[in-house]
């Protein structure tokens, strides 16, 4: 007996293998943690996996880090209902370590989409008497919570180095973001910087018992992840052309939402779609059979 394939047949076969073989360009698996750090939508360790526009900005070996061109930053939080993300300069000075000064520097794209929030203060320490901050643009500096420089100085042994040196408290600054952000450390002409968070709720609270590190406020771009997460599917995108995908399994990606009915076996998901041509190309073998 002689077996033929009929162009039928040779069409739903075709099909199948268009189906299986076409994949969108997206990371076959998106990671949901890095360490203790839940990893969600609109962030991702693997390329393709959540929102383009924190594209390689986190890289995740035991821990999660934020990159600037500054740096990289360990991620110590995620509070993805406030939106907040709070990361740790590791060459930053602190109340109880003096690091070599250097600038806080981000990127025009993380600067617009996730700054800074307004209760992350720096401290610019050090400061000489020619600082534009202590000059032409003092009115950048202020207070915290009725705090001074001055209690730094005092409280904490890696800054009183300064007291010492000088026999008297040299000028400081407390300023947002936007002051280092357009004026390196050497323009600002102030020695090293800390950065504290918080900053609301310091009243009664001495510079021992801060919490140190920079907190940023995230924004969440619209590109119908909810859609896709309600299907069952996580957000990500292509990562040739940036176009948003929804996963829905290692092998399959839909443009959306994950096809209603769809159901995995194995970890993959088949879809109404292409289990019907299985099904006909099994009827057309079977056809083939018989007819010949």
């Amino acid at each position: 007996m002689q077996f033929l394939l009929t162009p039928f047949t040779i069409f739903n076969f075709i099909s199948i293998l268009t189906l299986i073989v076409e994949p969108l360009h997206t990371s076959a698996t998106c990671r949901g943690f890095c360490g203790n750090i839940p990893i969600r939508y609109p962030f991702g360790v693997d390329d393709g996996c959540g929102a383009p526009q924190y594209r390689h900005m986190f890289n995740c070996t035991n821990d999660l880090f934020f990159l600037t061109p500054s740096g990289s930053y360990k991620v110590q939080s995620i509070d993805y209902n406030k939106k907040t993300m709070v990361v740790y300069d590791p060459a930053m000075s602190t109340c109880s370590i003096l690091q070599p000064h250097h600038d806080f520097i981000m990127t025009d794209i993380q600067s617009a989409m996730m700054p800074p929030s307004p209760d992350t203060v720096f401290a610019l320490l050090n400061c000489s008497i020619d600082s534009p901050v202590l000059n032409h643009y003092k009115n950048l500096c202020f207070n915290i919570s009725d705090h001074s420089c001055d209690e730094l100085y005092g409280a904490c042994n890696a800054f009183r180095v300064f007291h010492l040196l000088s026999n008297s408290s040299p000028p400081c600054c407390f300023t947002n973001y936007d002051t280092v952000k357009y004026m390196s450390m050497n323009i600002l002409d102030c020695t090293h910087y800390t950065s504290v968070i918080n900053t609301d709720s310091l009243k009664g609270i001495g510079p021992l018992d801060w919490v140190y590190g920079i907190k940023l406020s995230y924004s969440l771009p619209d590109t119908g992840c909810q859609r896709c997460s309600l299907s069952g599917g996580t957000c990500g995108f292509d990562t040739e052309t940036e176009g948003m995908t929804c996963l829905c399994s290692s092998t399959m990606n839909a443009t959306r939402q994950c096809a209603p009915g769809s159901f995995t076996d194995g970890g993959v998901v088949h879809t109404p779609w292409t289990v019907f041509h299985v099904v006909l190309l099994v009827l057309g073998i079977f056809l083939d059979l018989i007819i010949s």
